[in-house]
C-alpha cells in the first residue's frame, strides 16, 4: 500500500504540474508567440519568399565599346538566357556605374574596343563582368550566364577554325569528352531546397528554448524571492517537476514538429524523400533533447528578456555550424567542438540526409546516437538545475523558520519579563 500510495501521489503531482504549466503557456502572450505563432507562420513566410528557388531576369547594363557583330551576338545570347535581362545600354563605364549605384541594374557587361579584333587575330579576348555583391544570387546569375555564353561562343569559334569535314568530327573537336550536368539532391538548383530544411529544424530548437526561457522568466518575476519553482506542496520532487514540464512541451511540439518537417516541405514542394518512420525516429530524440536543453538554459534566465538576447544572437552561427550553408570540413576544429553542444547541429545533418538525399536510418546512426546522448546529458543537467532550486527553497524556508523561532522566543522572553515586572510591582 505504501508503494501504491507513493505512485498515486507521484502521478497526481505530475498531472498537477503539467496542468499548471499548460495554463501558464496559454496565459503568457510571449510563450504563445514562440510556441505557436512563430513555428506556424515563420516557415510559411520564409518558404514563400524563396518559393521561386532561383533568381530570374537579373537586370544588367551593357557598355559596348567594340560595336561588332560578335559583341552583339554575345549580348543577344545573354539576353536570351533565363537568368539575365539586358535592361540598359550605357555610353561609358561612368554611366553604367551610376545605374548600379541607383540599383536599377545589378551588374555590368563591358566589351573593350579590341574585343572583335583580338578574336579575328586568333588572340584571347576578354569581357568585363562587374557585379553587385550585395546579393549573391544575383551575382551568381550574372557571372554564370557570361561564363556559359563565352564557353558556347568559344566552342563555335573552335569548330569553325577546326576545318573538319563531317559533323561528327566537329562534335568531337568541340566537345571531346561528353558529359551531362545533373544537379544532385537539388534538381532545380534552388536556394529554398538548399537552405530551408536546415532552417526548419533550427526553428524547432530556437522557439522551444525561447518559450521555455520566457516561461521560466515569468515564474521568477512572479516569485517573491526570484525562485524558478513555485512554492507548492506538489513541487517537492525533481523527477516529478522535470517529467511534468517535459510532457507539457512534448505534447505541443509533437504537433509543431510534424507541421515543420512534414507539412511545410510538402506545401512548397521541397525535396521530401524520408519516410514517416524515419522522421519519427529522428524527431523524438531531437525534441526531447531540445526540451531538456531549454530547461537547463532556463536556470540562467533571471528576466524574460534575457533568453531572447541569448538565443536570437546565436541563431545564425548555429545555422553555419550545422554544415549546411558552409562546408563542415572548412569549419575550424574549435567551432566544431562548440557545435557538439547543440542538438540542432546533428538533427539538421540527419534531416538533410534523410529528406533531401534519400538516406536511410542506418546512414544517420551516428547523428541519432549523439542526439540520444544529448537527451541523457541534458536530462541529468535539468534535474541538477531543479534540484539546486529545490535546495535553495528548502534552505530559505529553514532560515525563515529559524528566524520565526527566534522572534517567538524573544517575544516569549519579553512576555515573561513583563509578567515578572507586573508581579513585582503588585
Amino acid at each position: 500500500m505504501s508503494i501504491f500510495h507513493k505512485a498515486n501521489e507521484g502521478l497526481h503531482d505530475i498531472f498537477f504540474i503539467w496542468w499548471q504549466e499548460m495554463k501558464q503557456v496559454f496565459r503568457d502572450e510571449g510563450v504563445i508567440i514562440f510556441f505557436f505563432l512563430v513555428p506556424l507562420a515563420y516557415p510559411l513566410l520564409y518558404s514563400w519568399i524563396y518559393n521561386n528557388e532561383v533568381v530570374r531576369d537579373v537586370p544588367v547594363v551593357v557598355v559596348d565599346d567594340s560595336h561588332s557583330s560578335l559583341s552583339r551576338k554575345f549580348i543577344r545570347m545573354c539576353d536570351a538566357s533565363p537568368d539575365v535581362k539586358i535592361a540598359f545600354y550605357a555610353q561609358d563605364m561612368d554611366e553604367a556605374k551610376s545605374l548600379v549605384s541607383r540599383q536599377l541594374v545589378k551588374g555590368i557587361y563591358y566589351f573593350p574596343p579590341e574585343f572583335d579584333s583580338n578574336i579575328n587575330r586568333l588572340q584571347q579576348a576578354t569581357v568585363g563582368v562587374y557585379c553587385d555583391m550585395g546579393l549573391m544570387l544575383a551575382y551568381k546569375a550574372i557571372f554564370q550566364t557570361a561564363q556559359l555564353v563565352s564557353m558556347q561562343m568559344g566552342t563555335e569559334l573552335k569548330t569553325r577554325l577546326g576545318k573538319n569535314y563531317t559533323s561528327r568530327e566537329e562534335a568531337i573537336s568541340a566537345k571531346p569528352l561528353d558529359f551531362a550536368d545533373v544537379p544532385v539532391y537539388n534538381p532545380a538548383g534552388g536556394y529554398g531546397s538548399f537552405i530551408l530544411p536546415g532552417v526548419l529544424i533550427l526553428i524547432l530548437q530556437q522557439t522551444l528554448v525561447l518559450g521555455i526561457g520566457l516561461s521560466a522568466g515569468t515564474t521568477r518575476e512572479e516569485s517573491r524571492y526570484g525562485w524558478l519553482i513555485p512554492v507548492n506542496r506538489h513541487y517537492h520532487g525533481v523527477l516529478r517537476i522535470v517529467w511534468a514540464k517535459t510532457l507539457c512541451y512534448f505534447m505541443i511540439y509533437a504537433v509543431m514538429g510534424a507541421w515543420l518537417v512534414a507539412a511545410v516541405p510538402r506545401l512548397f514542394h521541397f525535396p521530401q524523400l524520408a519516410t514517416g518512420a524515419s522522421l519519427l525516429t529522428l524527431m523524438i530524440p531531437y525534441i526531447l533533447a531540445c526540451i531538456f536543453f531549454g530547461m537547463s538554459v532556463s536556470c540562467i534566465v533571471k528576466y524574460r528578456e534575457n533568453v531572447m538576447l541569448l538565443m536570437v544572437f546565436v541563431s545564425i552561427p548555429l545555422l553555419f555550424l550545422t554544415g549546411v550553408s558552409w562546408p563542415q570540413s572548412s569549419i575550424p576544429g574549435m567551432w566544431q567542438g562548440v557545435s557538439w553542444l547543440f542538438p540542432s547541429t546533428f538533427a539538421v545533418r540527419a534531416y538533410v540526409r534523410l529528406n533531401s538525399m534519400g538516406a536511410t536510418i542506418g546512414d544517420v546512426t551516428h547523428e541519432l546516437r549523439i542526439l540520444w546522448i544529448h537527451v541523457l546529458a541534458y536530462f541529468f543537467l535539468a534535474c541538477a538545475v531543479y534540484r539546486y532550486q529545490l535546495h535553495l527553497i528548502h534552505e530559505e524556508t529553514r532560515n525563515r523558520l529559524a528566524e520565526l523561532r527566534k522572534q517567538n522566543e524573544l517575544q516569549n522572553k519579553g512576555d515573561e519579563s513583563s509578567n515578572l515586572c507586573t508581579q513585582s510591582m503588585k
